[in-house]
């Protein structure tokens, strides 16, 4: 009987019921560069769509603030010229309205708002100011002295921004040409400068830098120049006296 050798061979029982070690737990290195490569795409999709949230949602904000800005000058316009007052200069030659413009600007009297303290006429300006890159669509208002010698300016008048980054503003008039009788069809022209009666209505065009254009504000304004004179032609529609 030959006796049984424990150790390590082949033909042992040890070696005989062992069974193989399983393979170590992890990565390959391939694997982890697959796992990275998708990693960084992932992230680089979501940034990007959250860069695009961003603007989306600052381009929203700056549309709304525009629309709103927009509504309210166009507003408050609108409640100005509705109200225009037919003032005249007492002492300048044949008593000029004060009213008139061309295609870039647009003067006229109106009173203050109701909420603002001060009351009386005053005489405004709708016009763009260029300063450097900046453009701004300005309304300037003064107290007009109507027994002056000449036309008021706007030297040193206060101003009211009324809307930012404004690239044209256009005005129109509708009406006749001064010294037309009545049946005379009326037209739109680019200008007004007939001291004696105003034109029947005005249209005013603002084109931003960007962005769309404001719908063109279009109002009738009050047609008694008559109000603001003593002695009143009829005949030929002007006033022939302040006093």
């Amino acid at each position: 009987m030959k006796p049984v050798r424990w150790g390590k061979d082949a033909g042992s029982p040890l070696a005989r019921g062992r069974r193989p070690a399983p393979p170590a737990g992890g990565f390959t290195l391939l694997e982890l560069v697959v796992a990275l490569t998708l990693l960084a795409l992932m992230s680089t999709v979501l940034f990007g769509a959250l860069g695009f949230a961003g603007r989306s949602w600052e381009g929203g904000e700056a549309k709304a603030e525009a629309s709103a800005s927009m509504r309210l000058s166009e507003g408050f316009l609108r409640a100005q010229l509705e109200a225009a007052h037919p003032l005249r200069m007492r002492k300048v030659a044949e008593f000029p309205l004060l009213f008139g413009g061309t295609s870039e600007e647009l003067r006229y009297a109106a009173p203050l708002p109701a909420r603002i303290s001060g009351g009386g006429i005053w005489y405004y300006r709708l016009a763009i100011a260029r300063e450097g890159e900046r453009s701004r669509l300005t309304l300037e208002r003064t107290v007009p002295d109507v027994d002056a010698a000449a036309l008021p300016g706007f030297d040193g008048a206060d101003r009211s921004i009324l809307a930012e980054d404004i690239g044209e503003l256009k005005v129109a008039y509708f009406g006749r040409d001064a010294g037309a009788a009545a049946a005379v069809a009326p037209t739109w022209r680019d200008r007004w400068d007939d001291g004696h009666r105003p034109p029947l209505m005005v249209r005013i065009e603002v084109v931003p830098r960007r962005g769309l254009a404001w719908p063109p504000l279009v109002v009738a304004l009050r047609q008694a120049p008559e109000s603001g004179c003593v002695r009143w032609d009829a005949a030929a529609e002007r006033c022939a006296g302040m006093s």
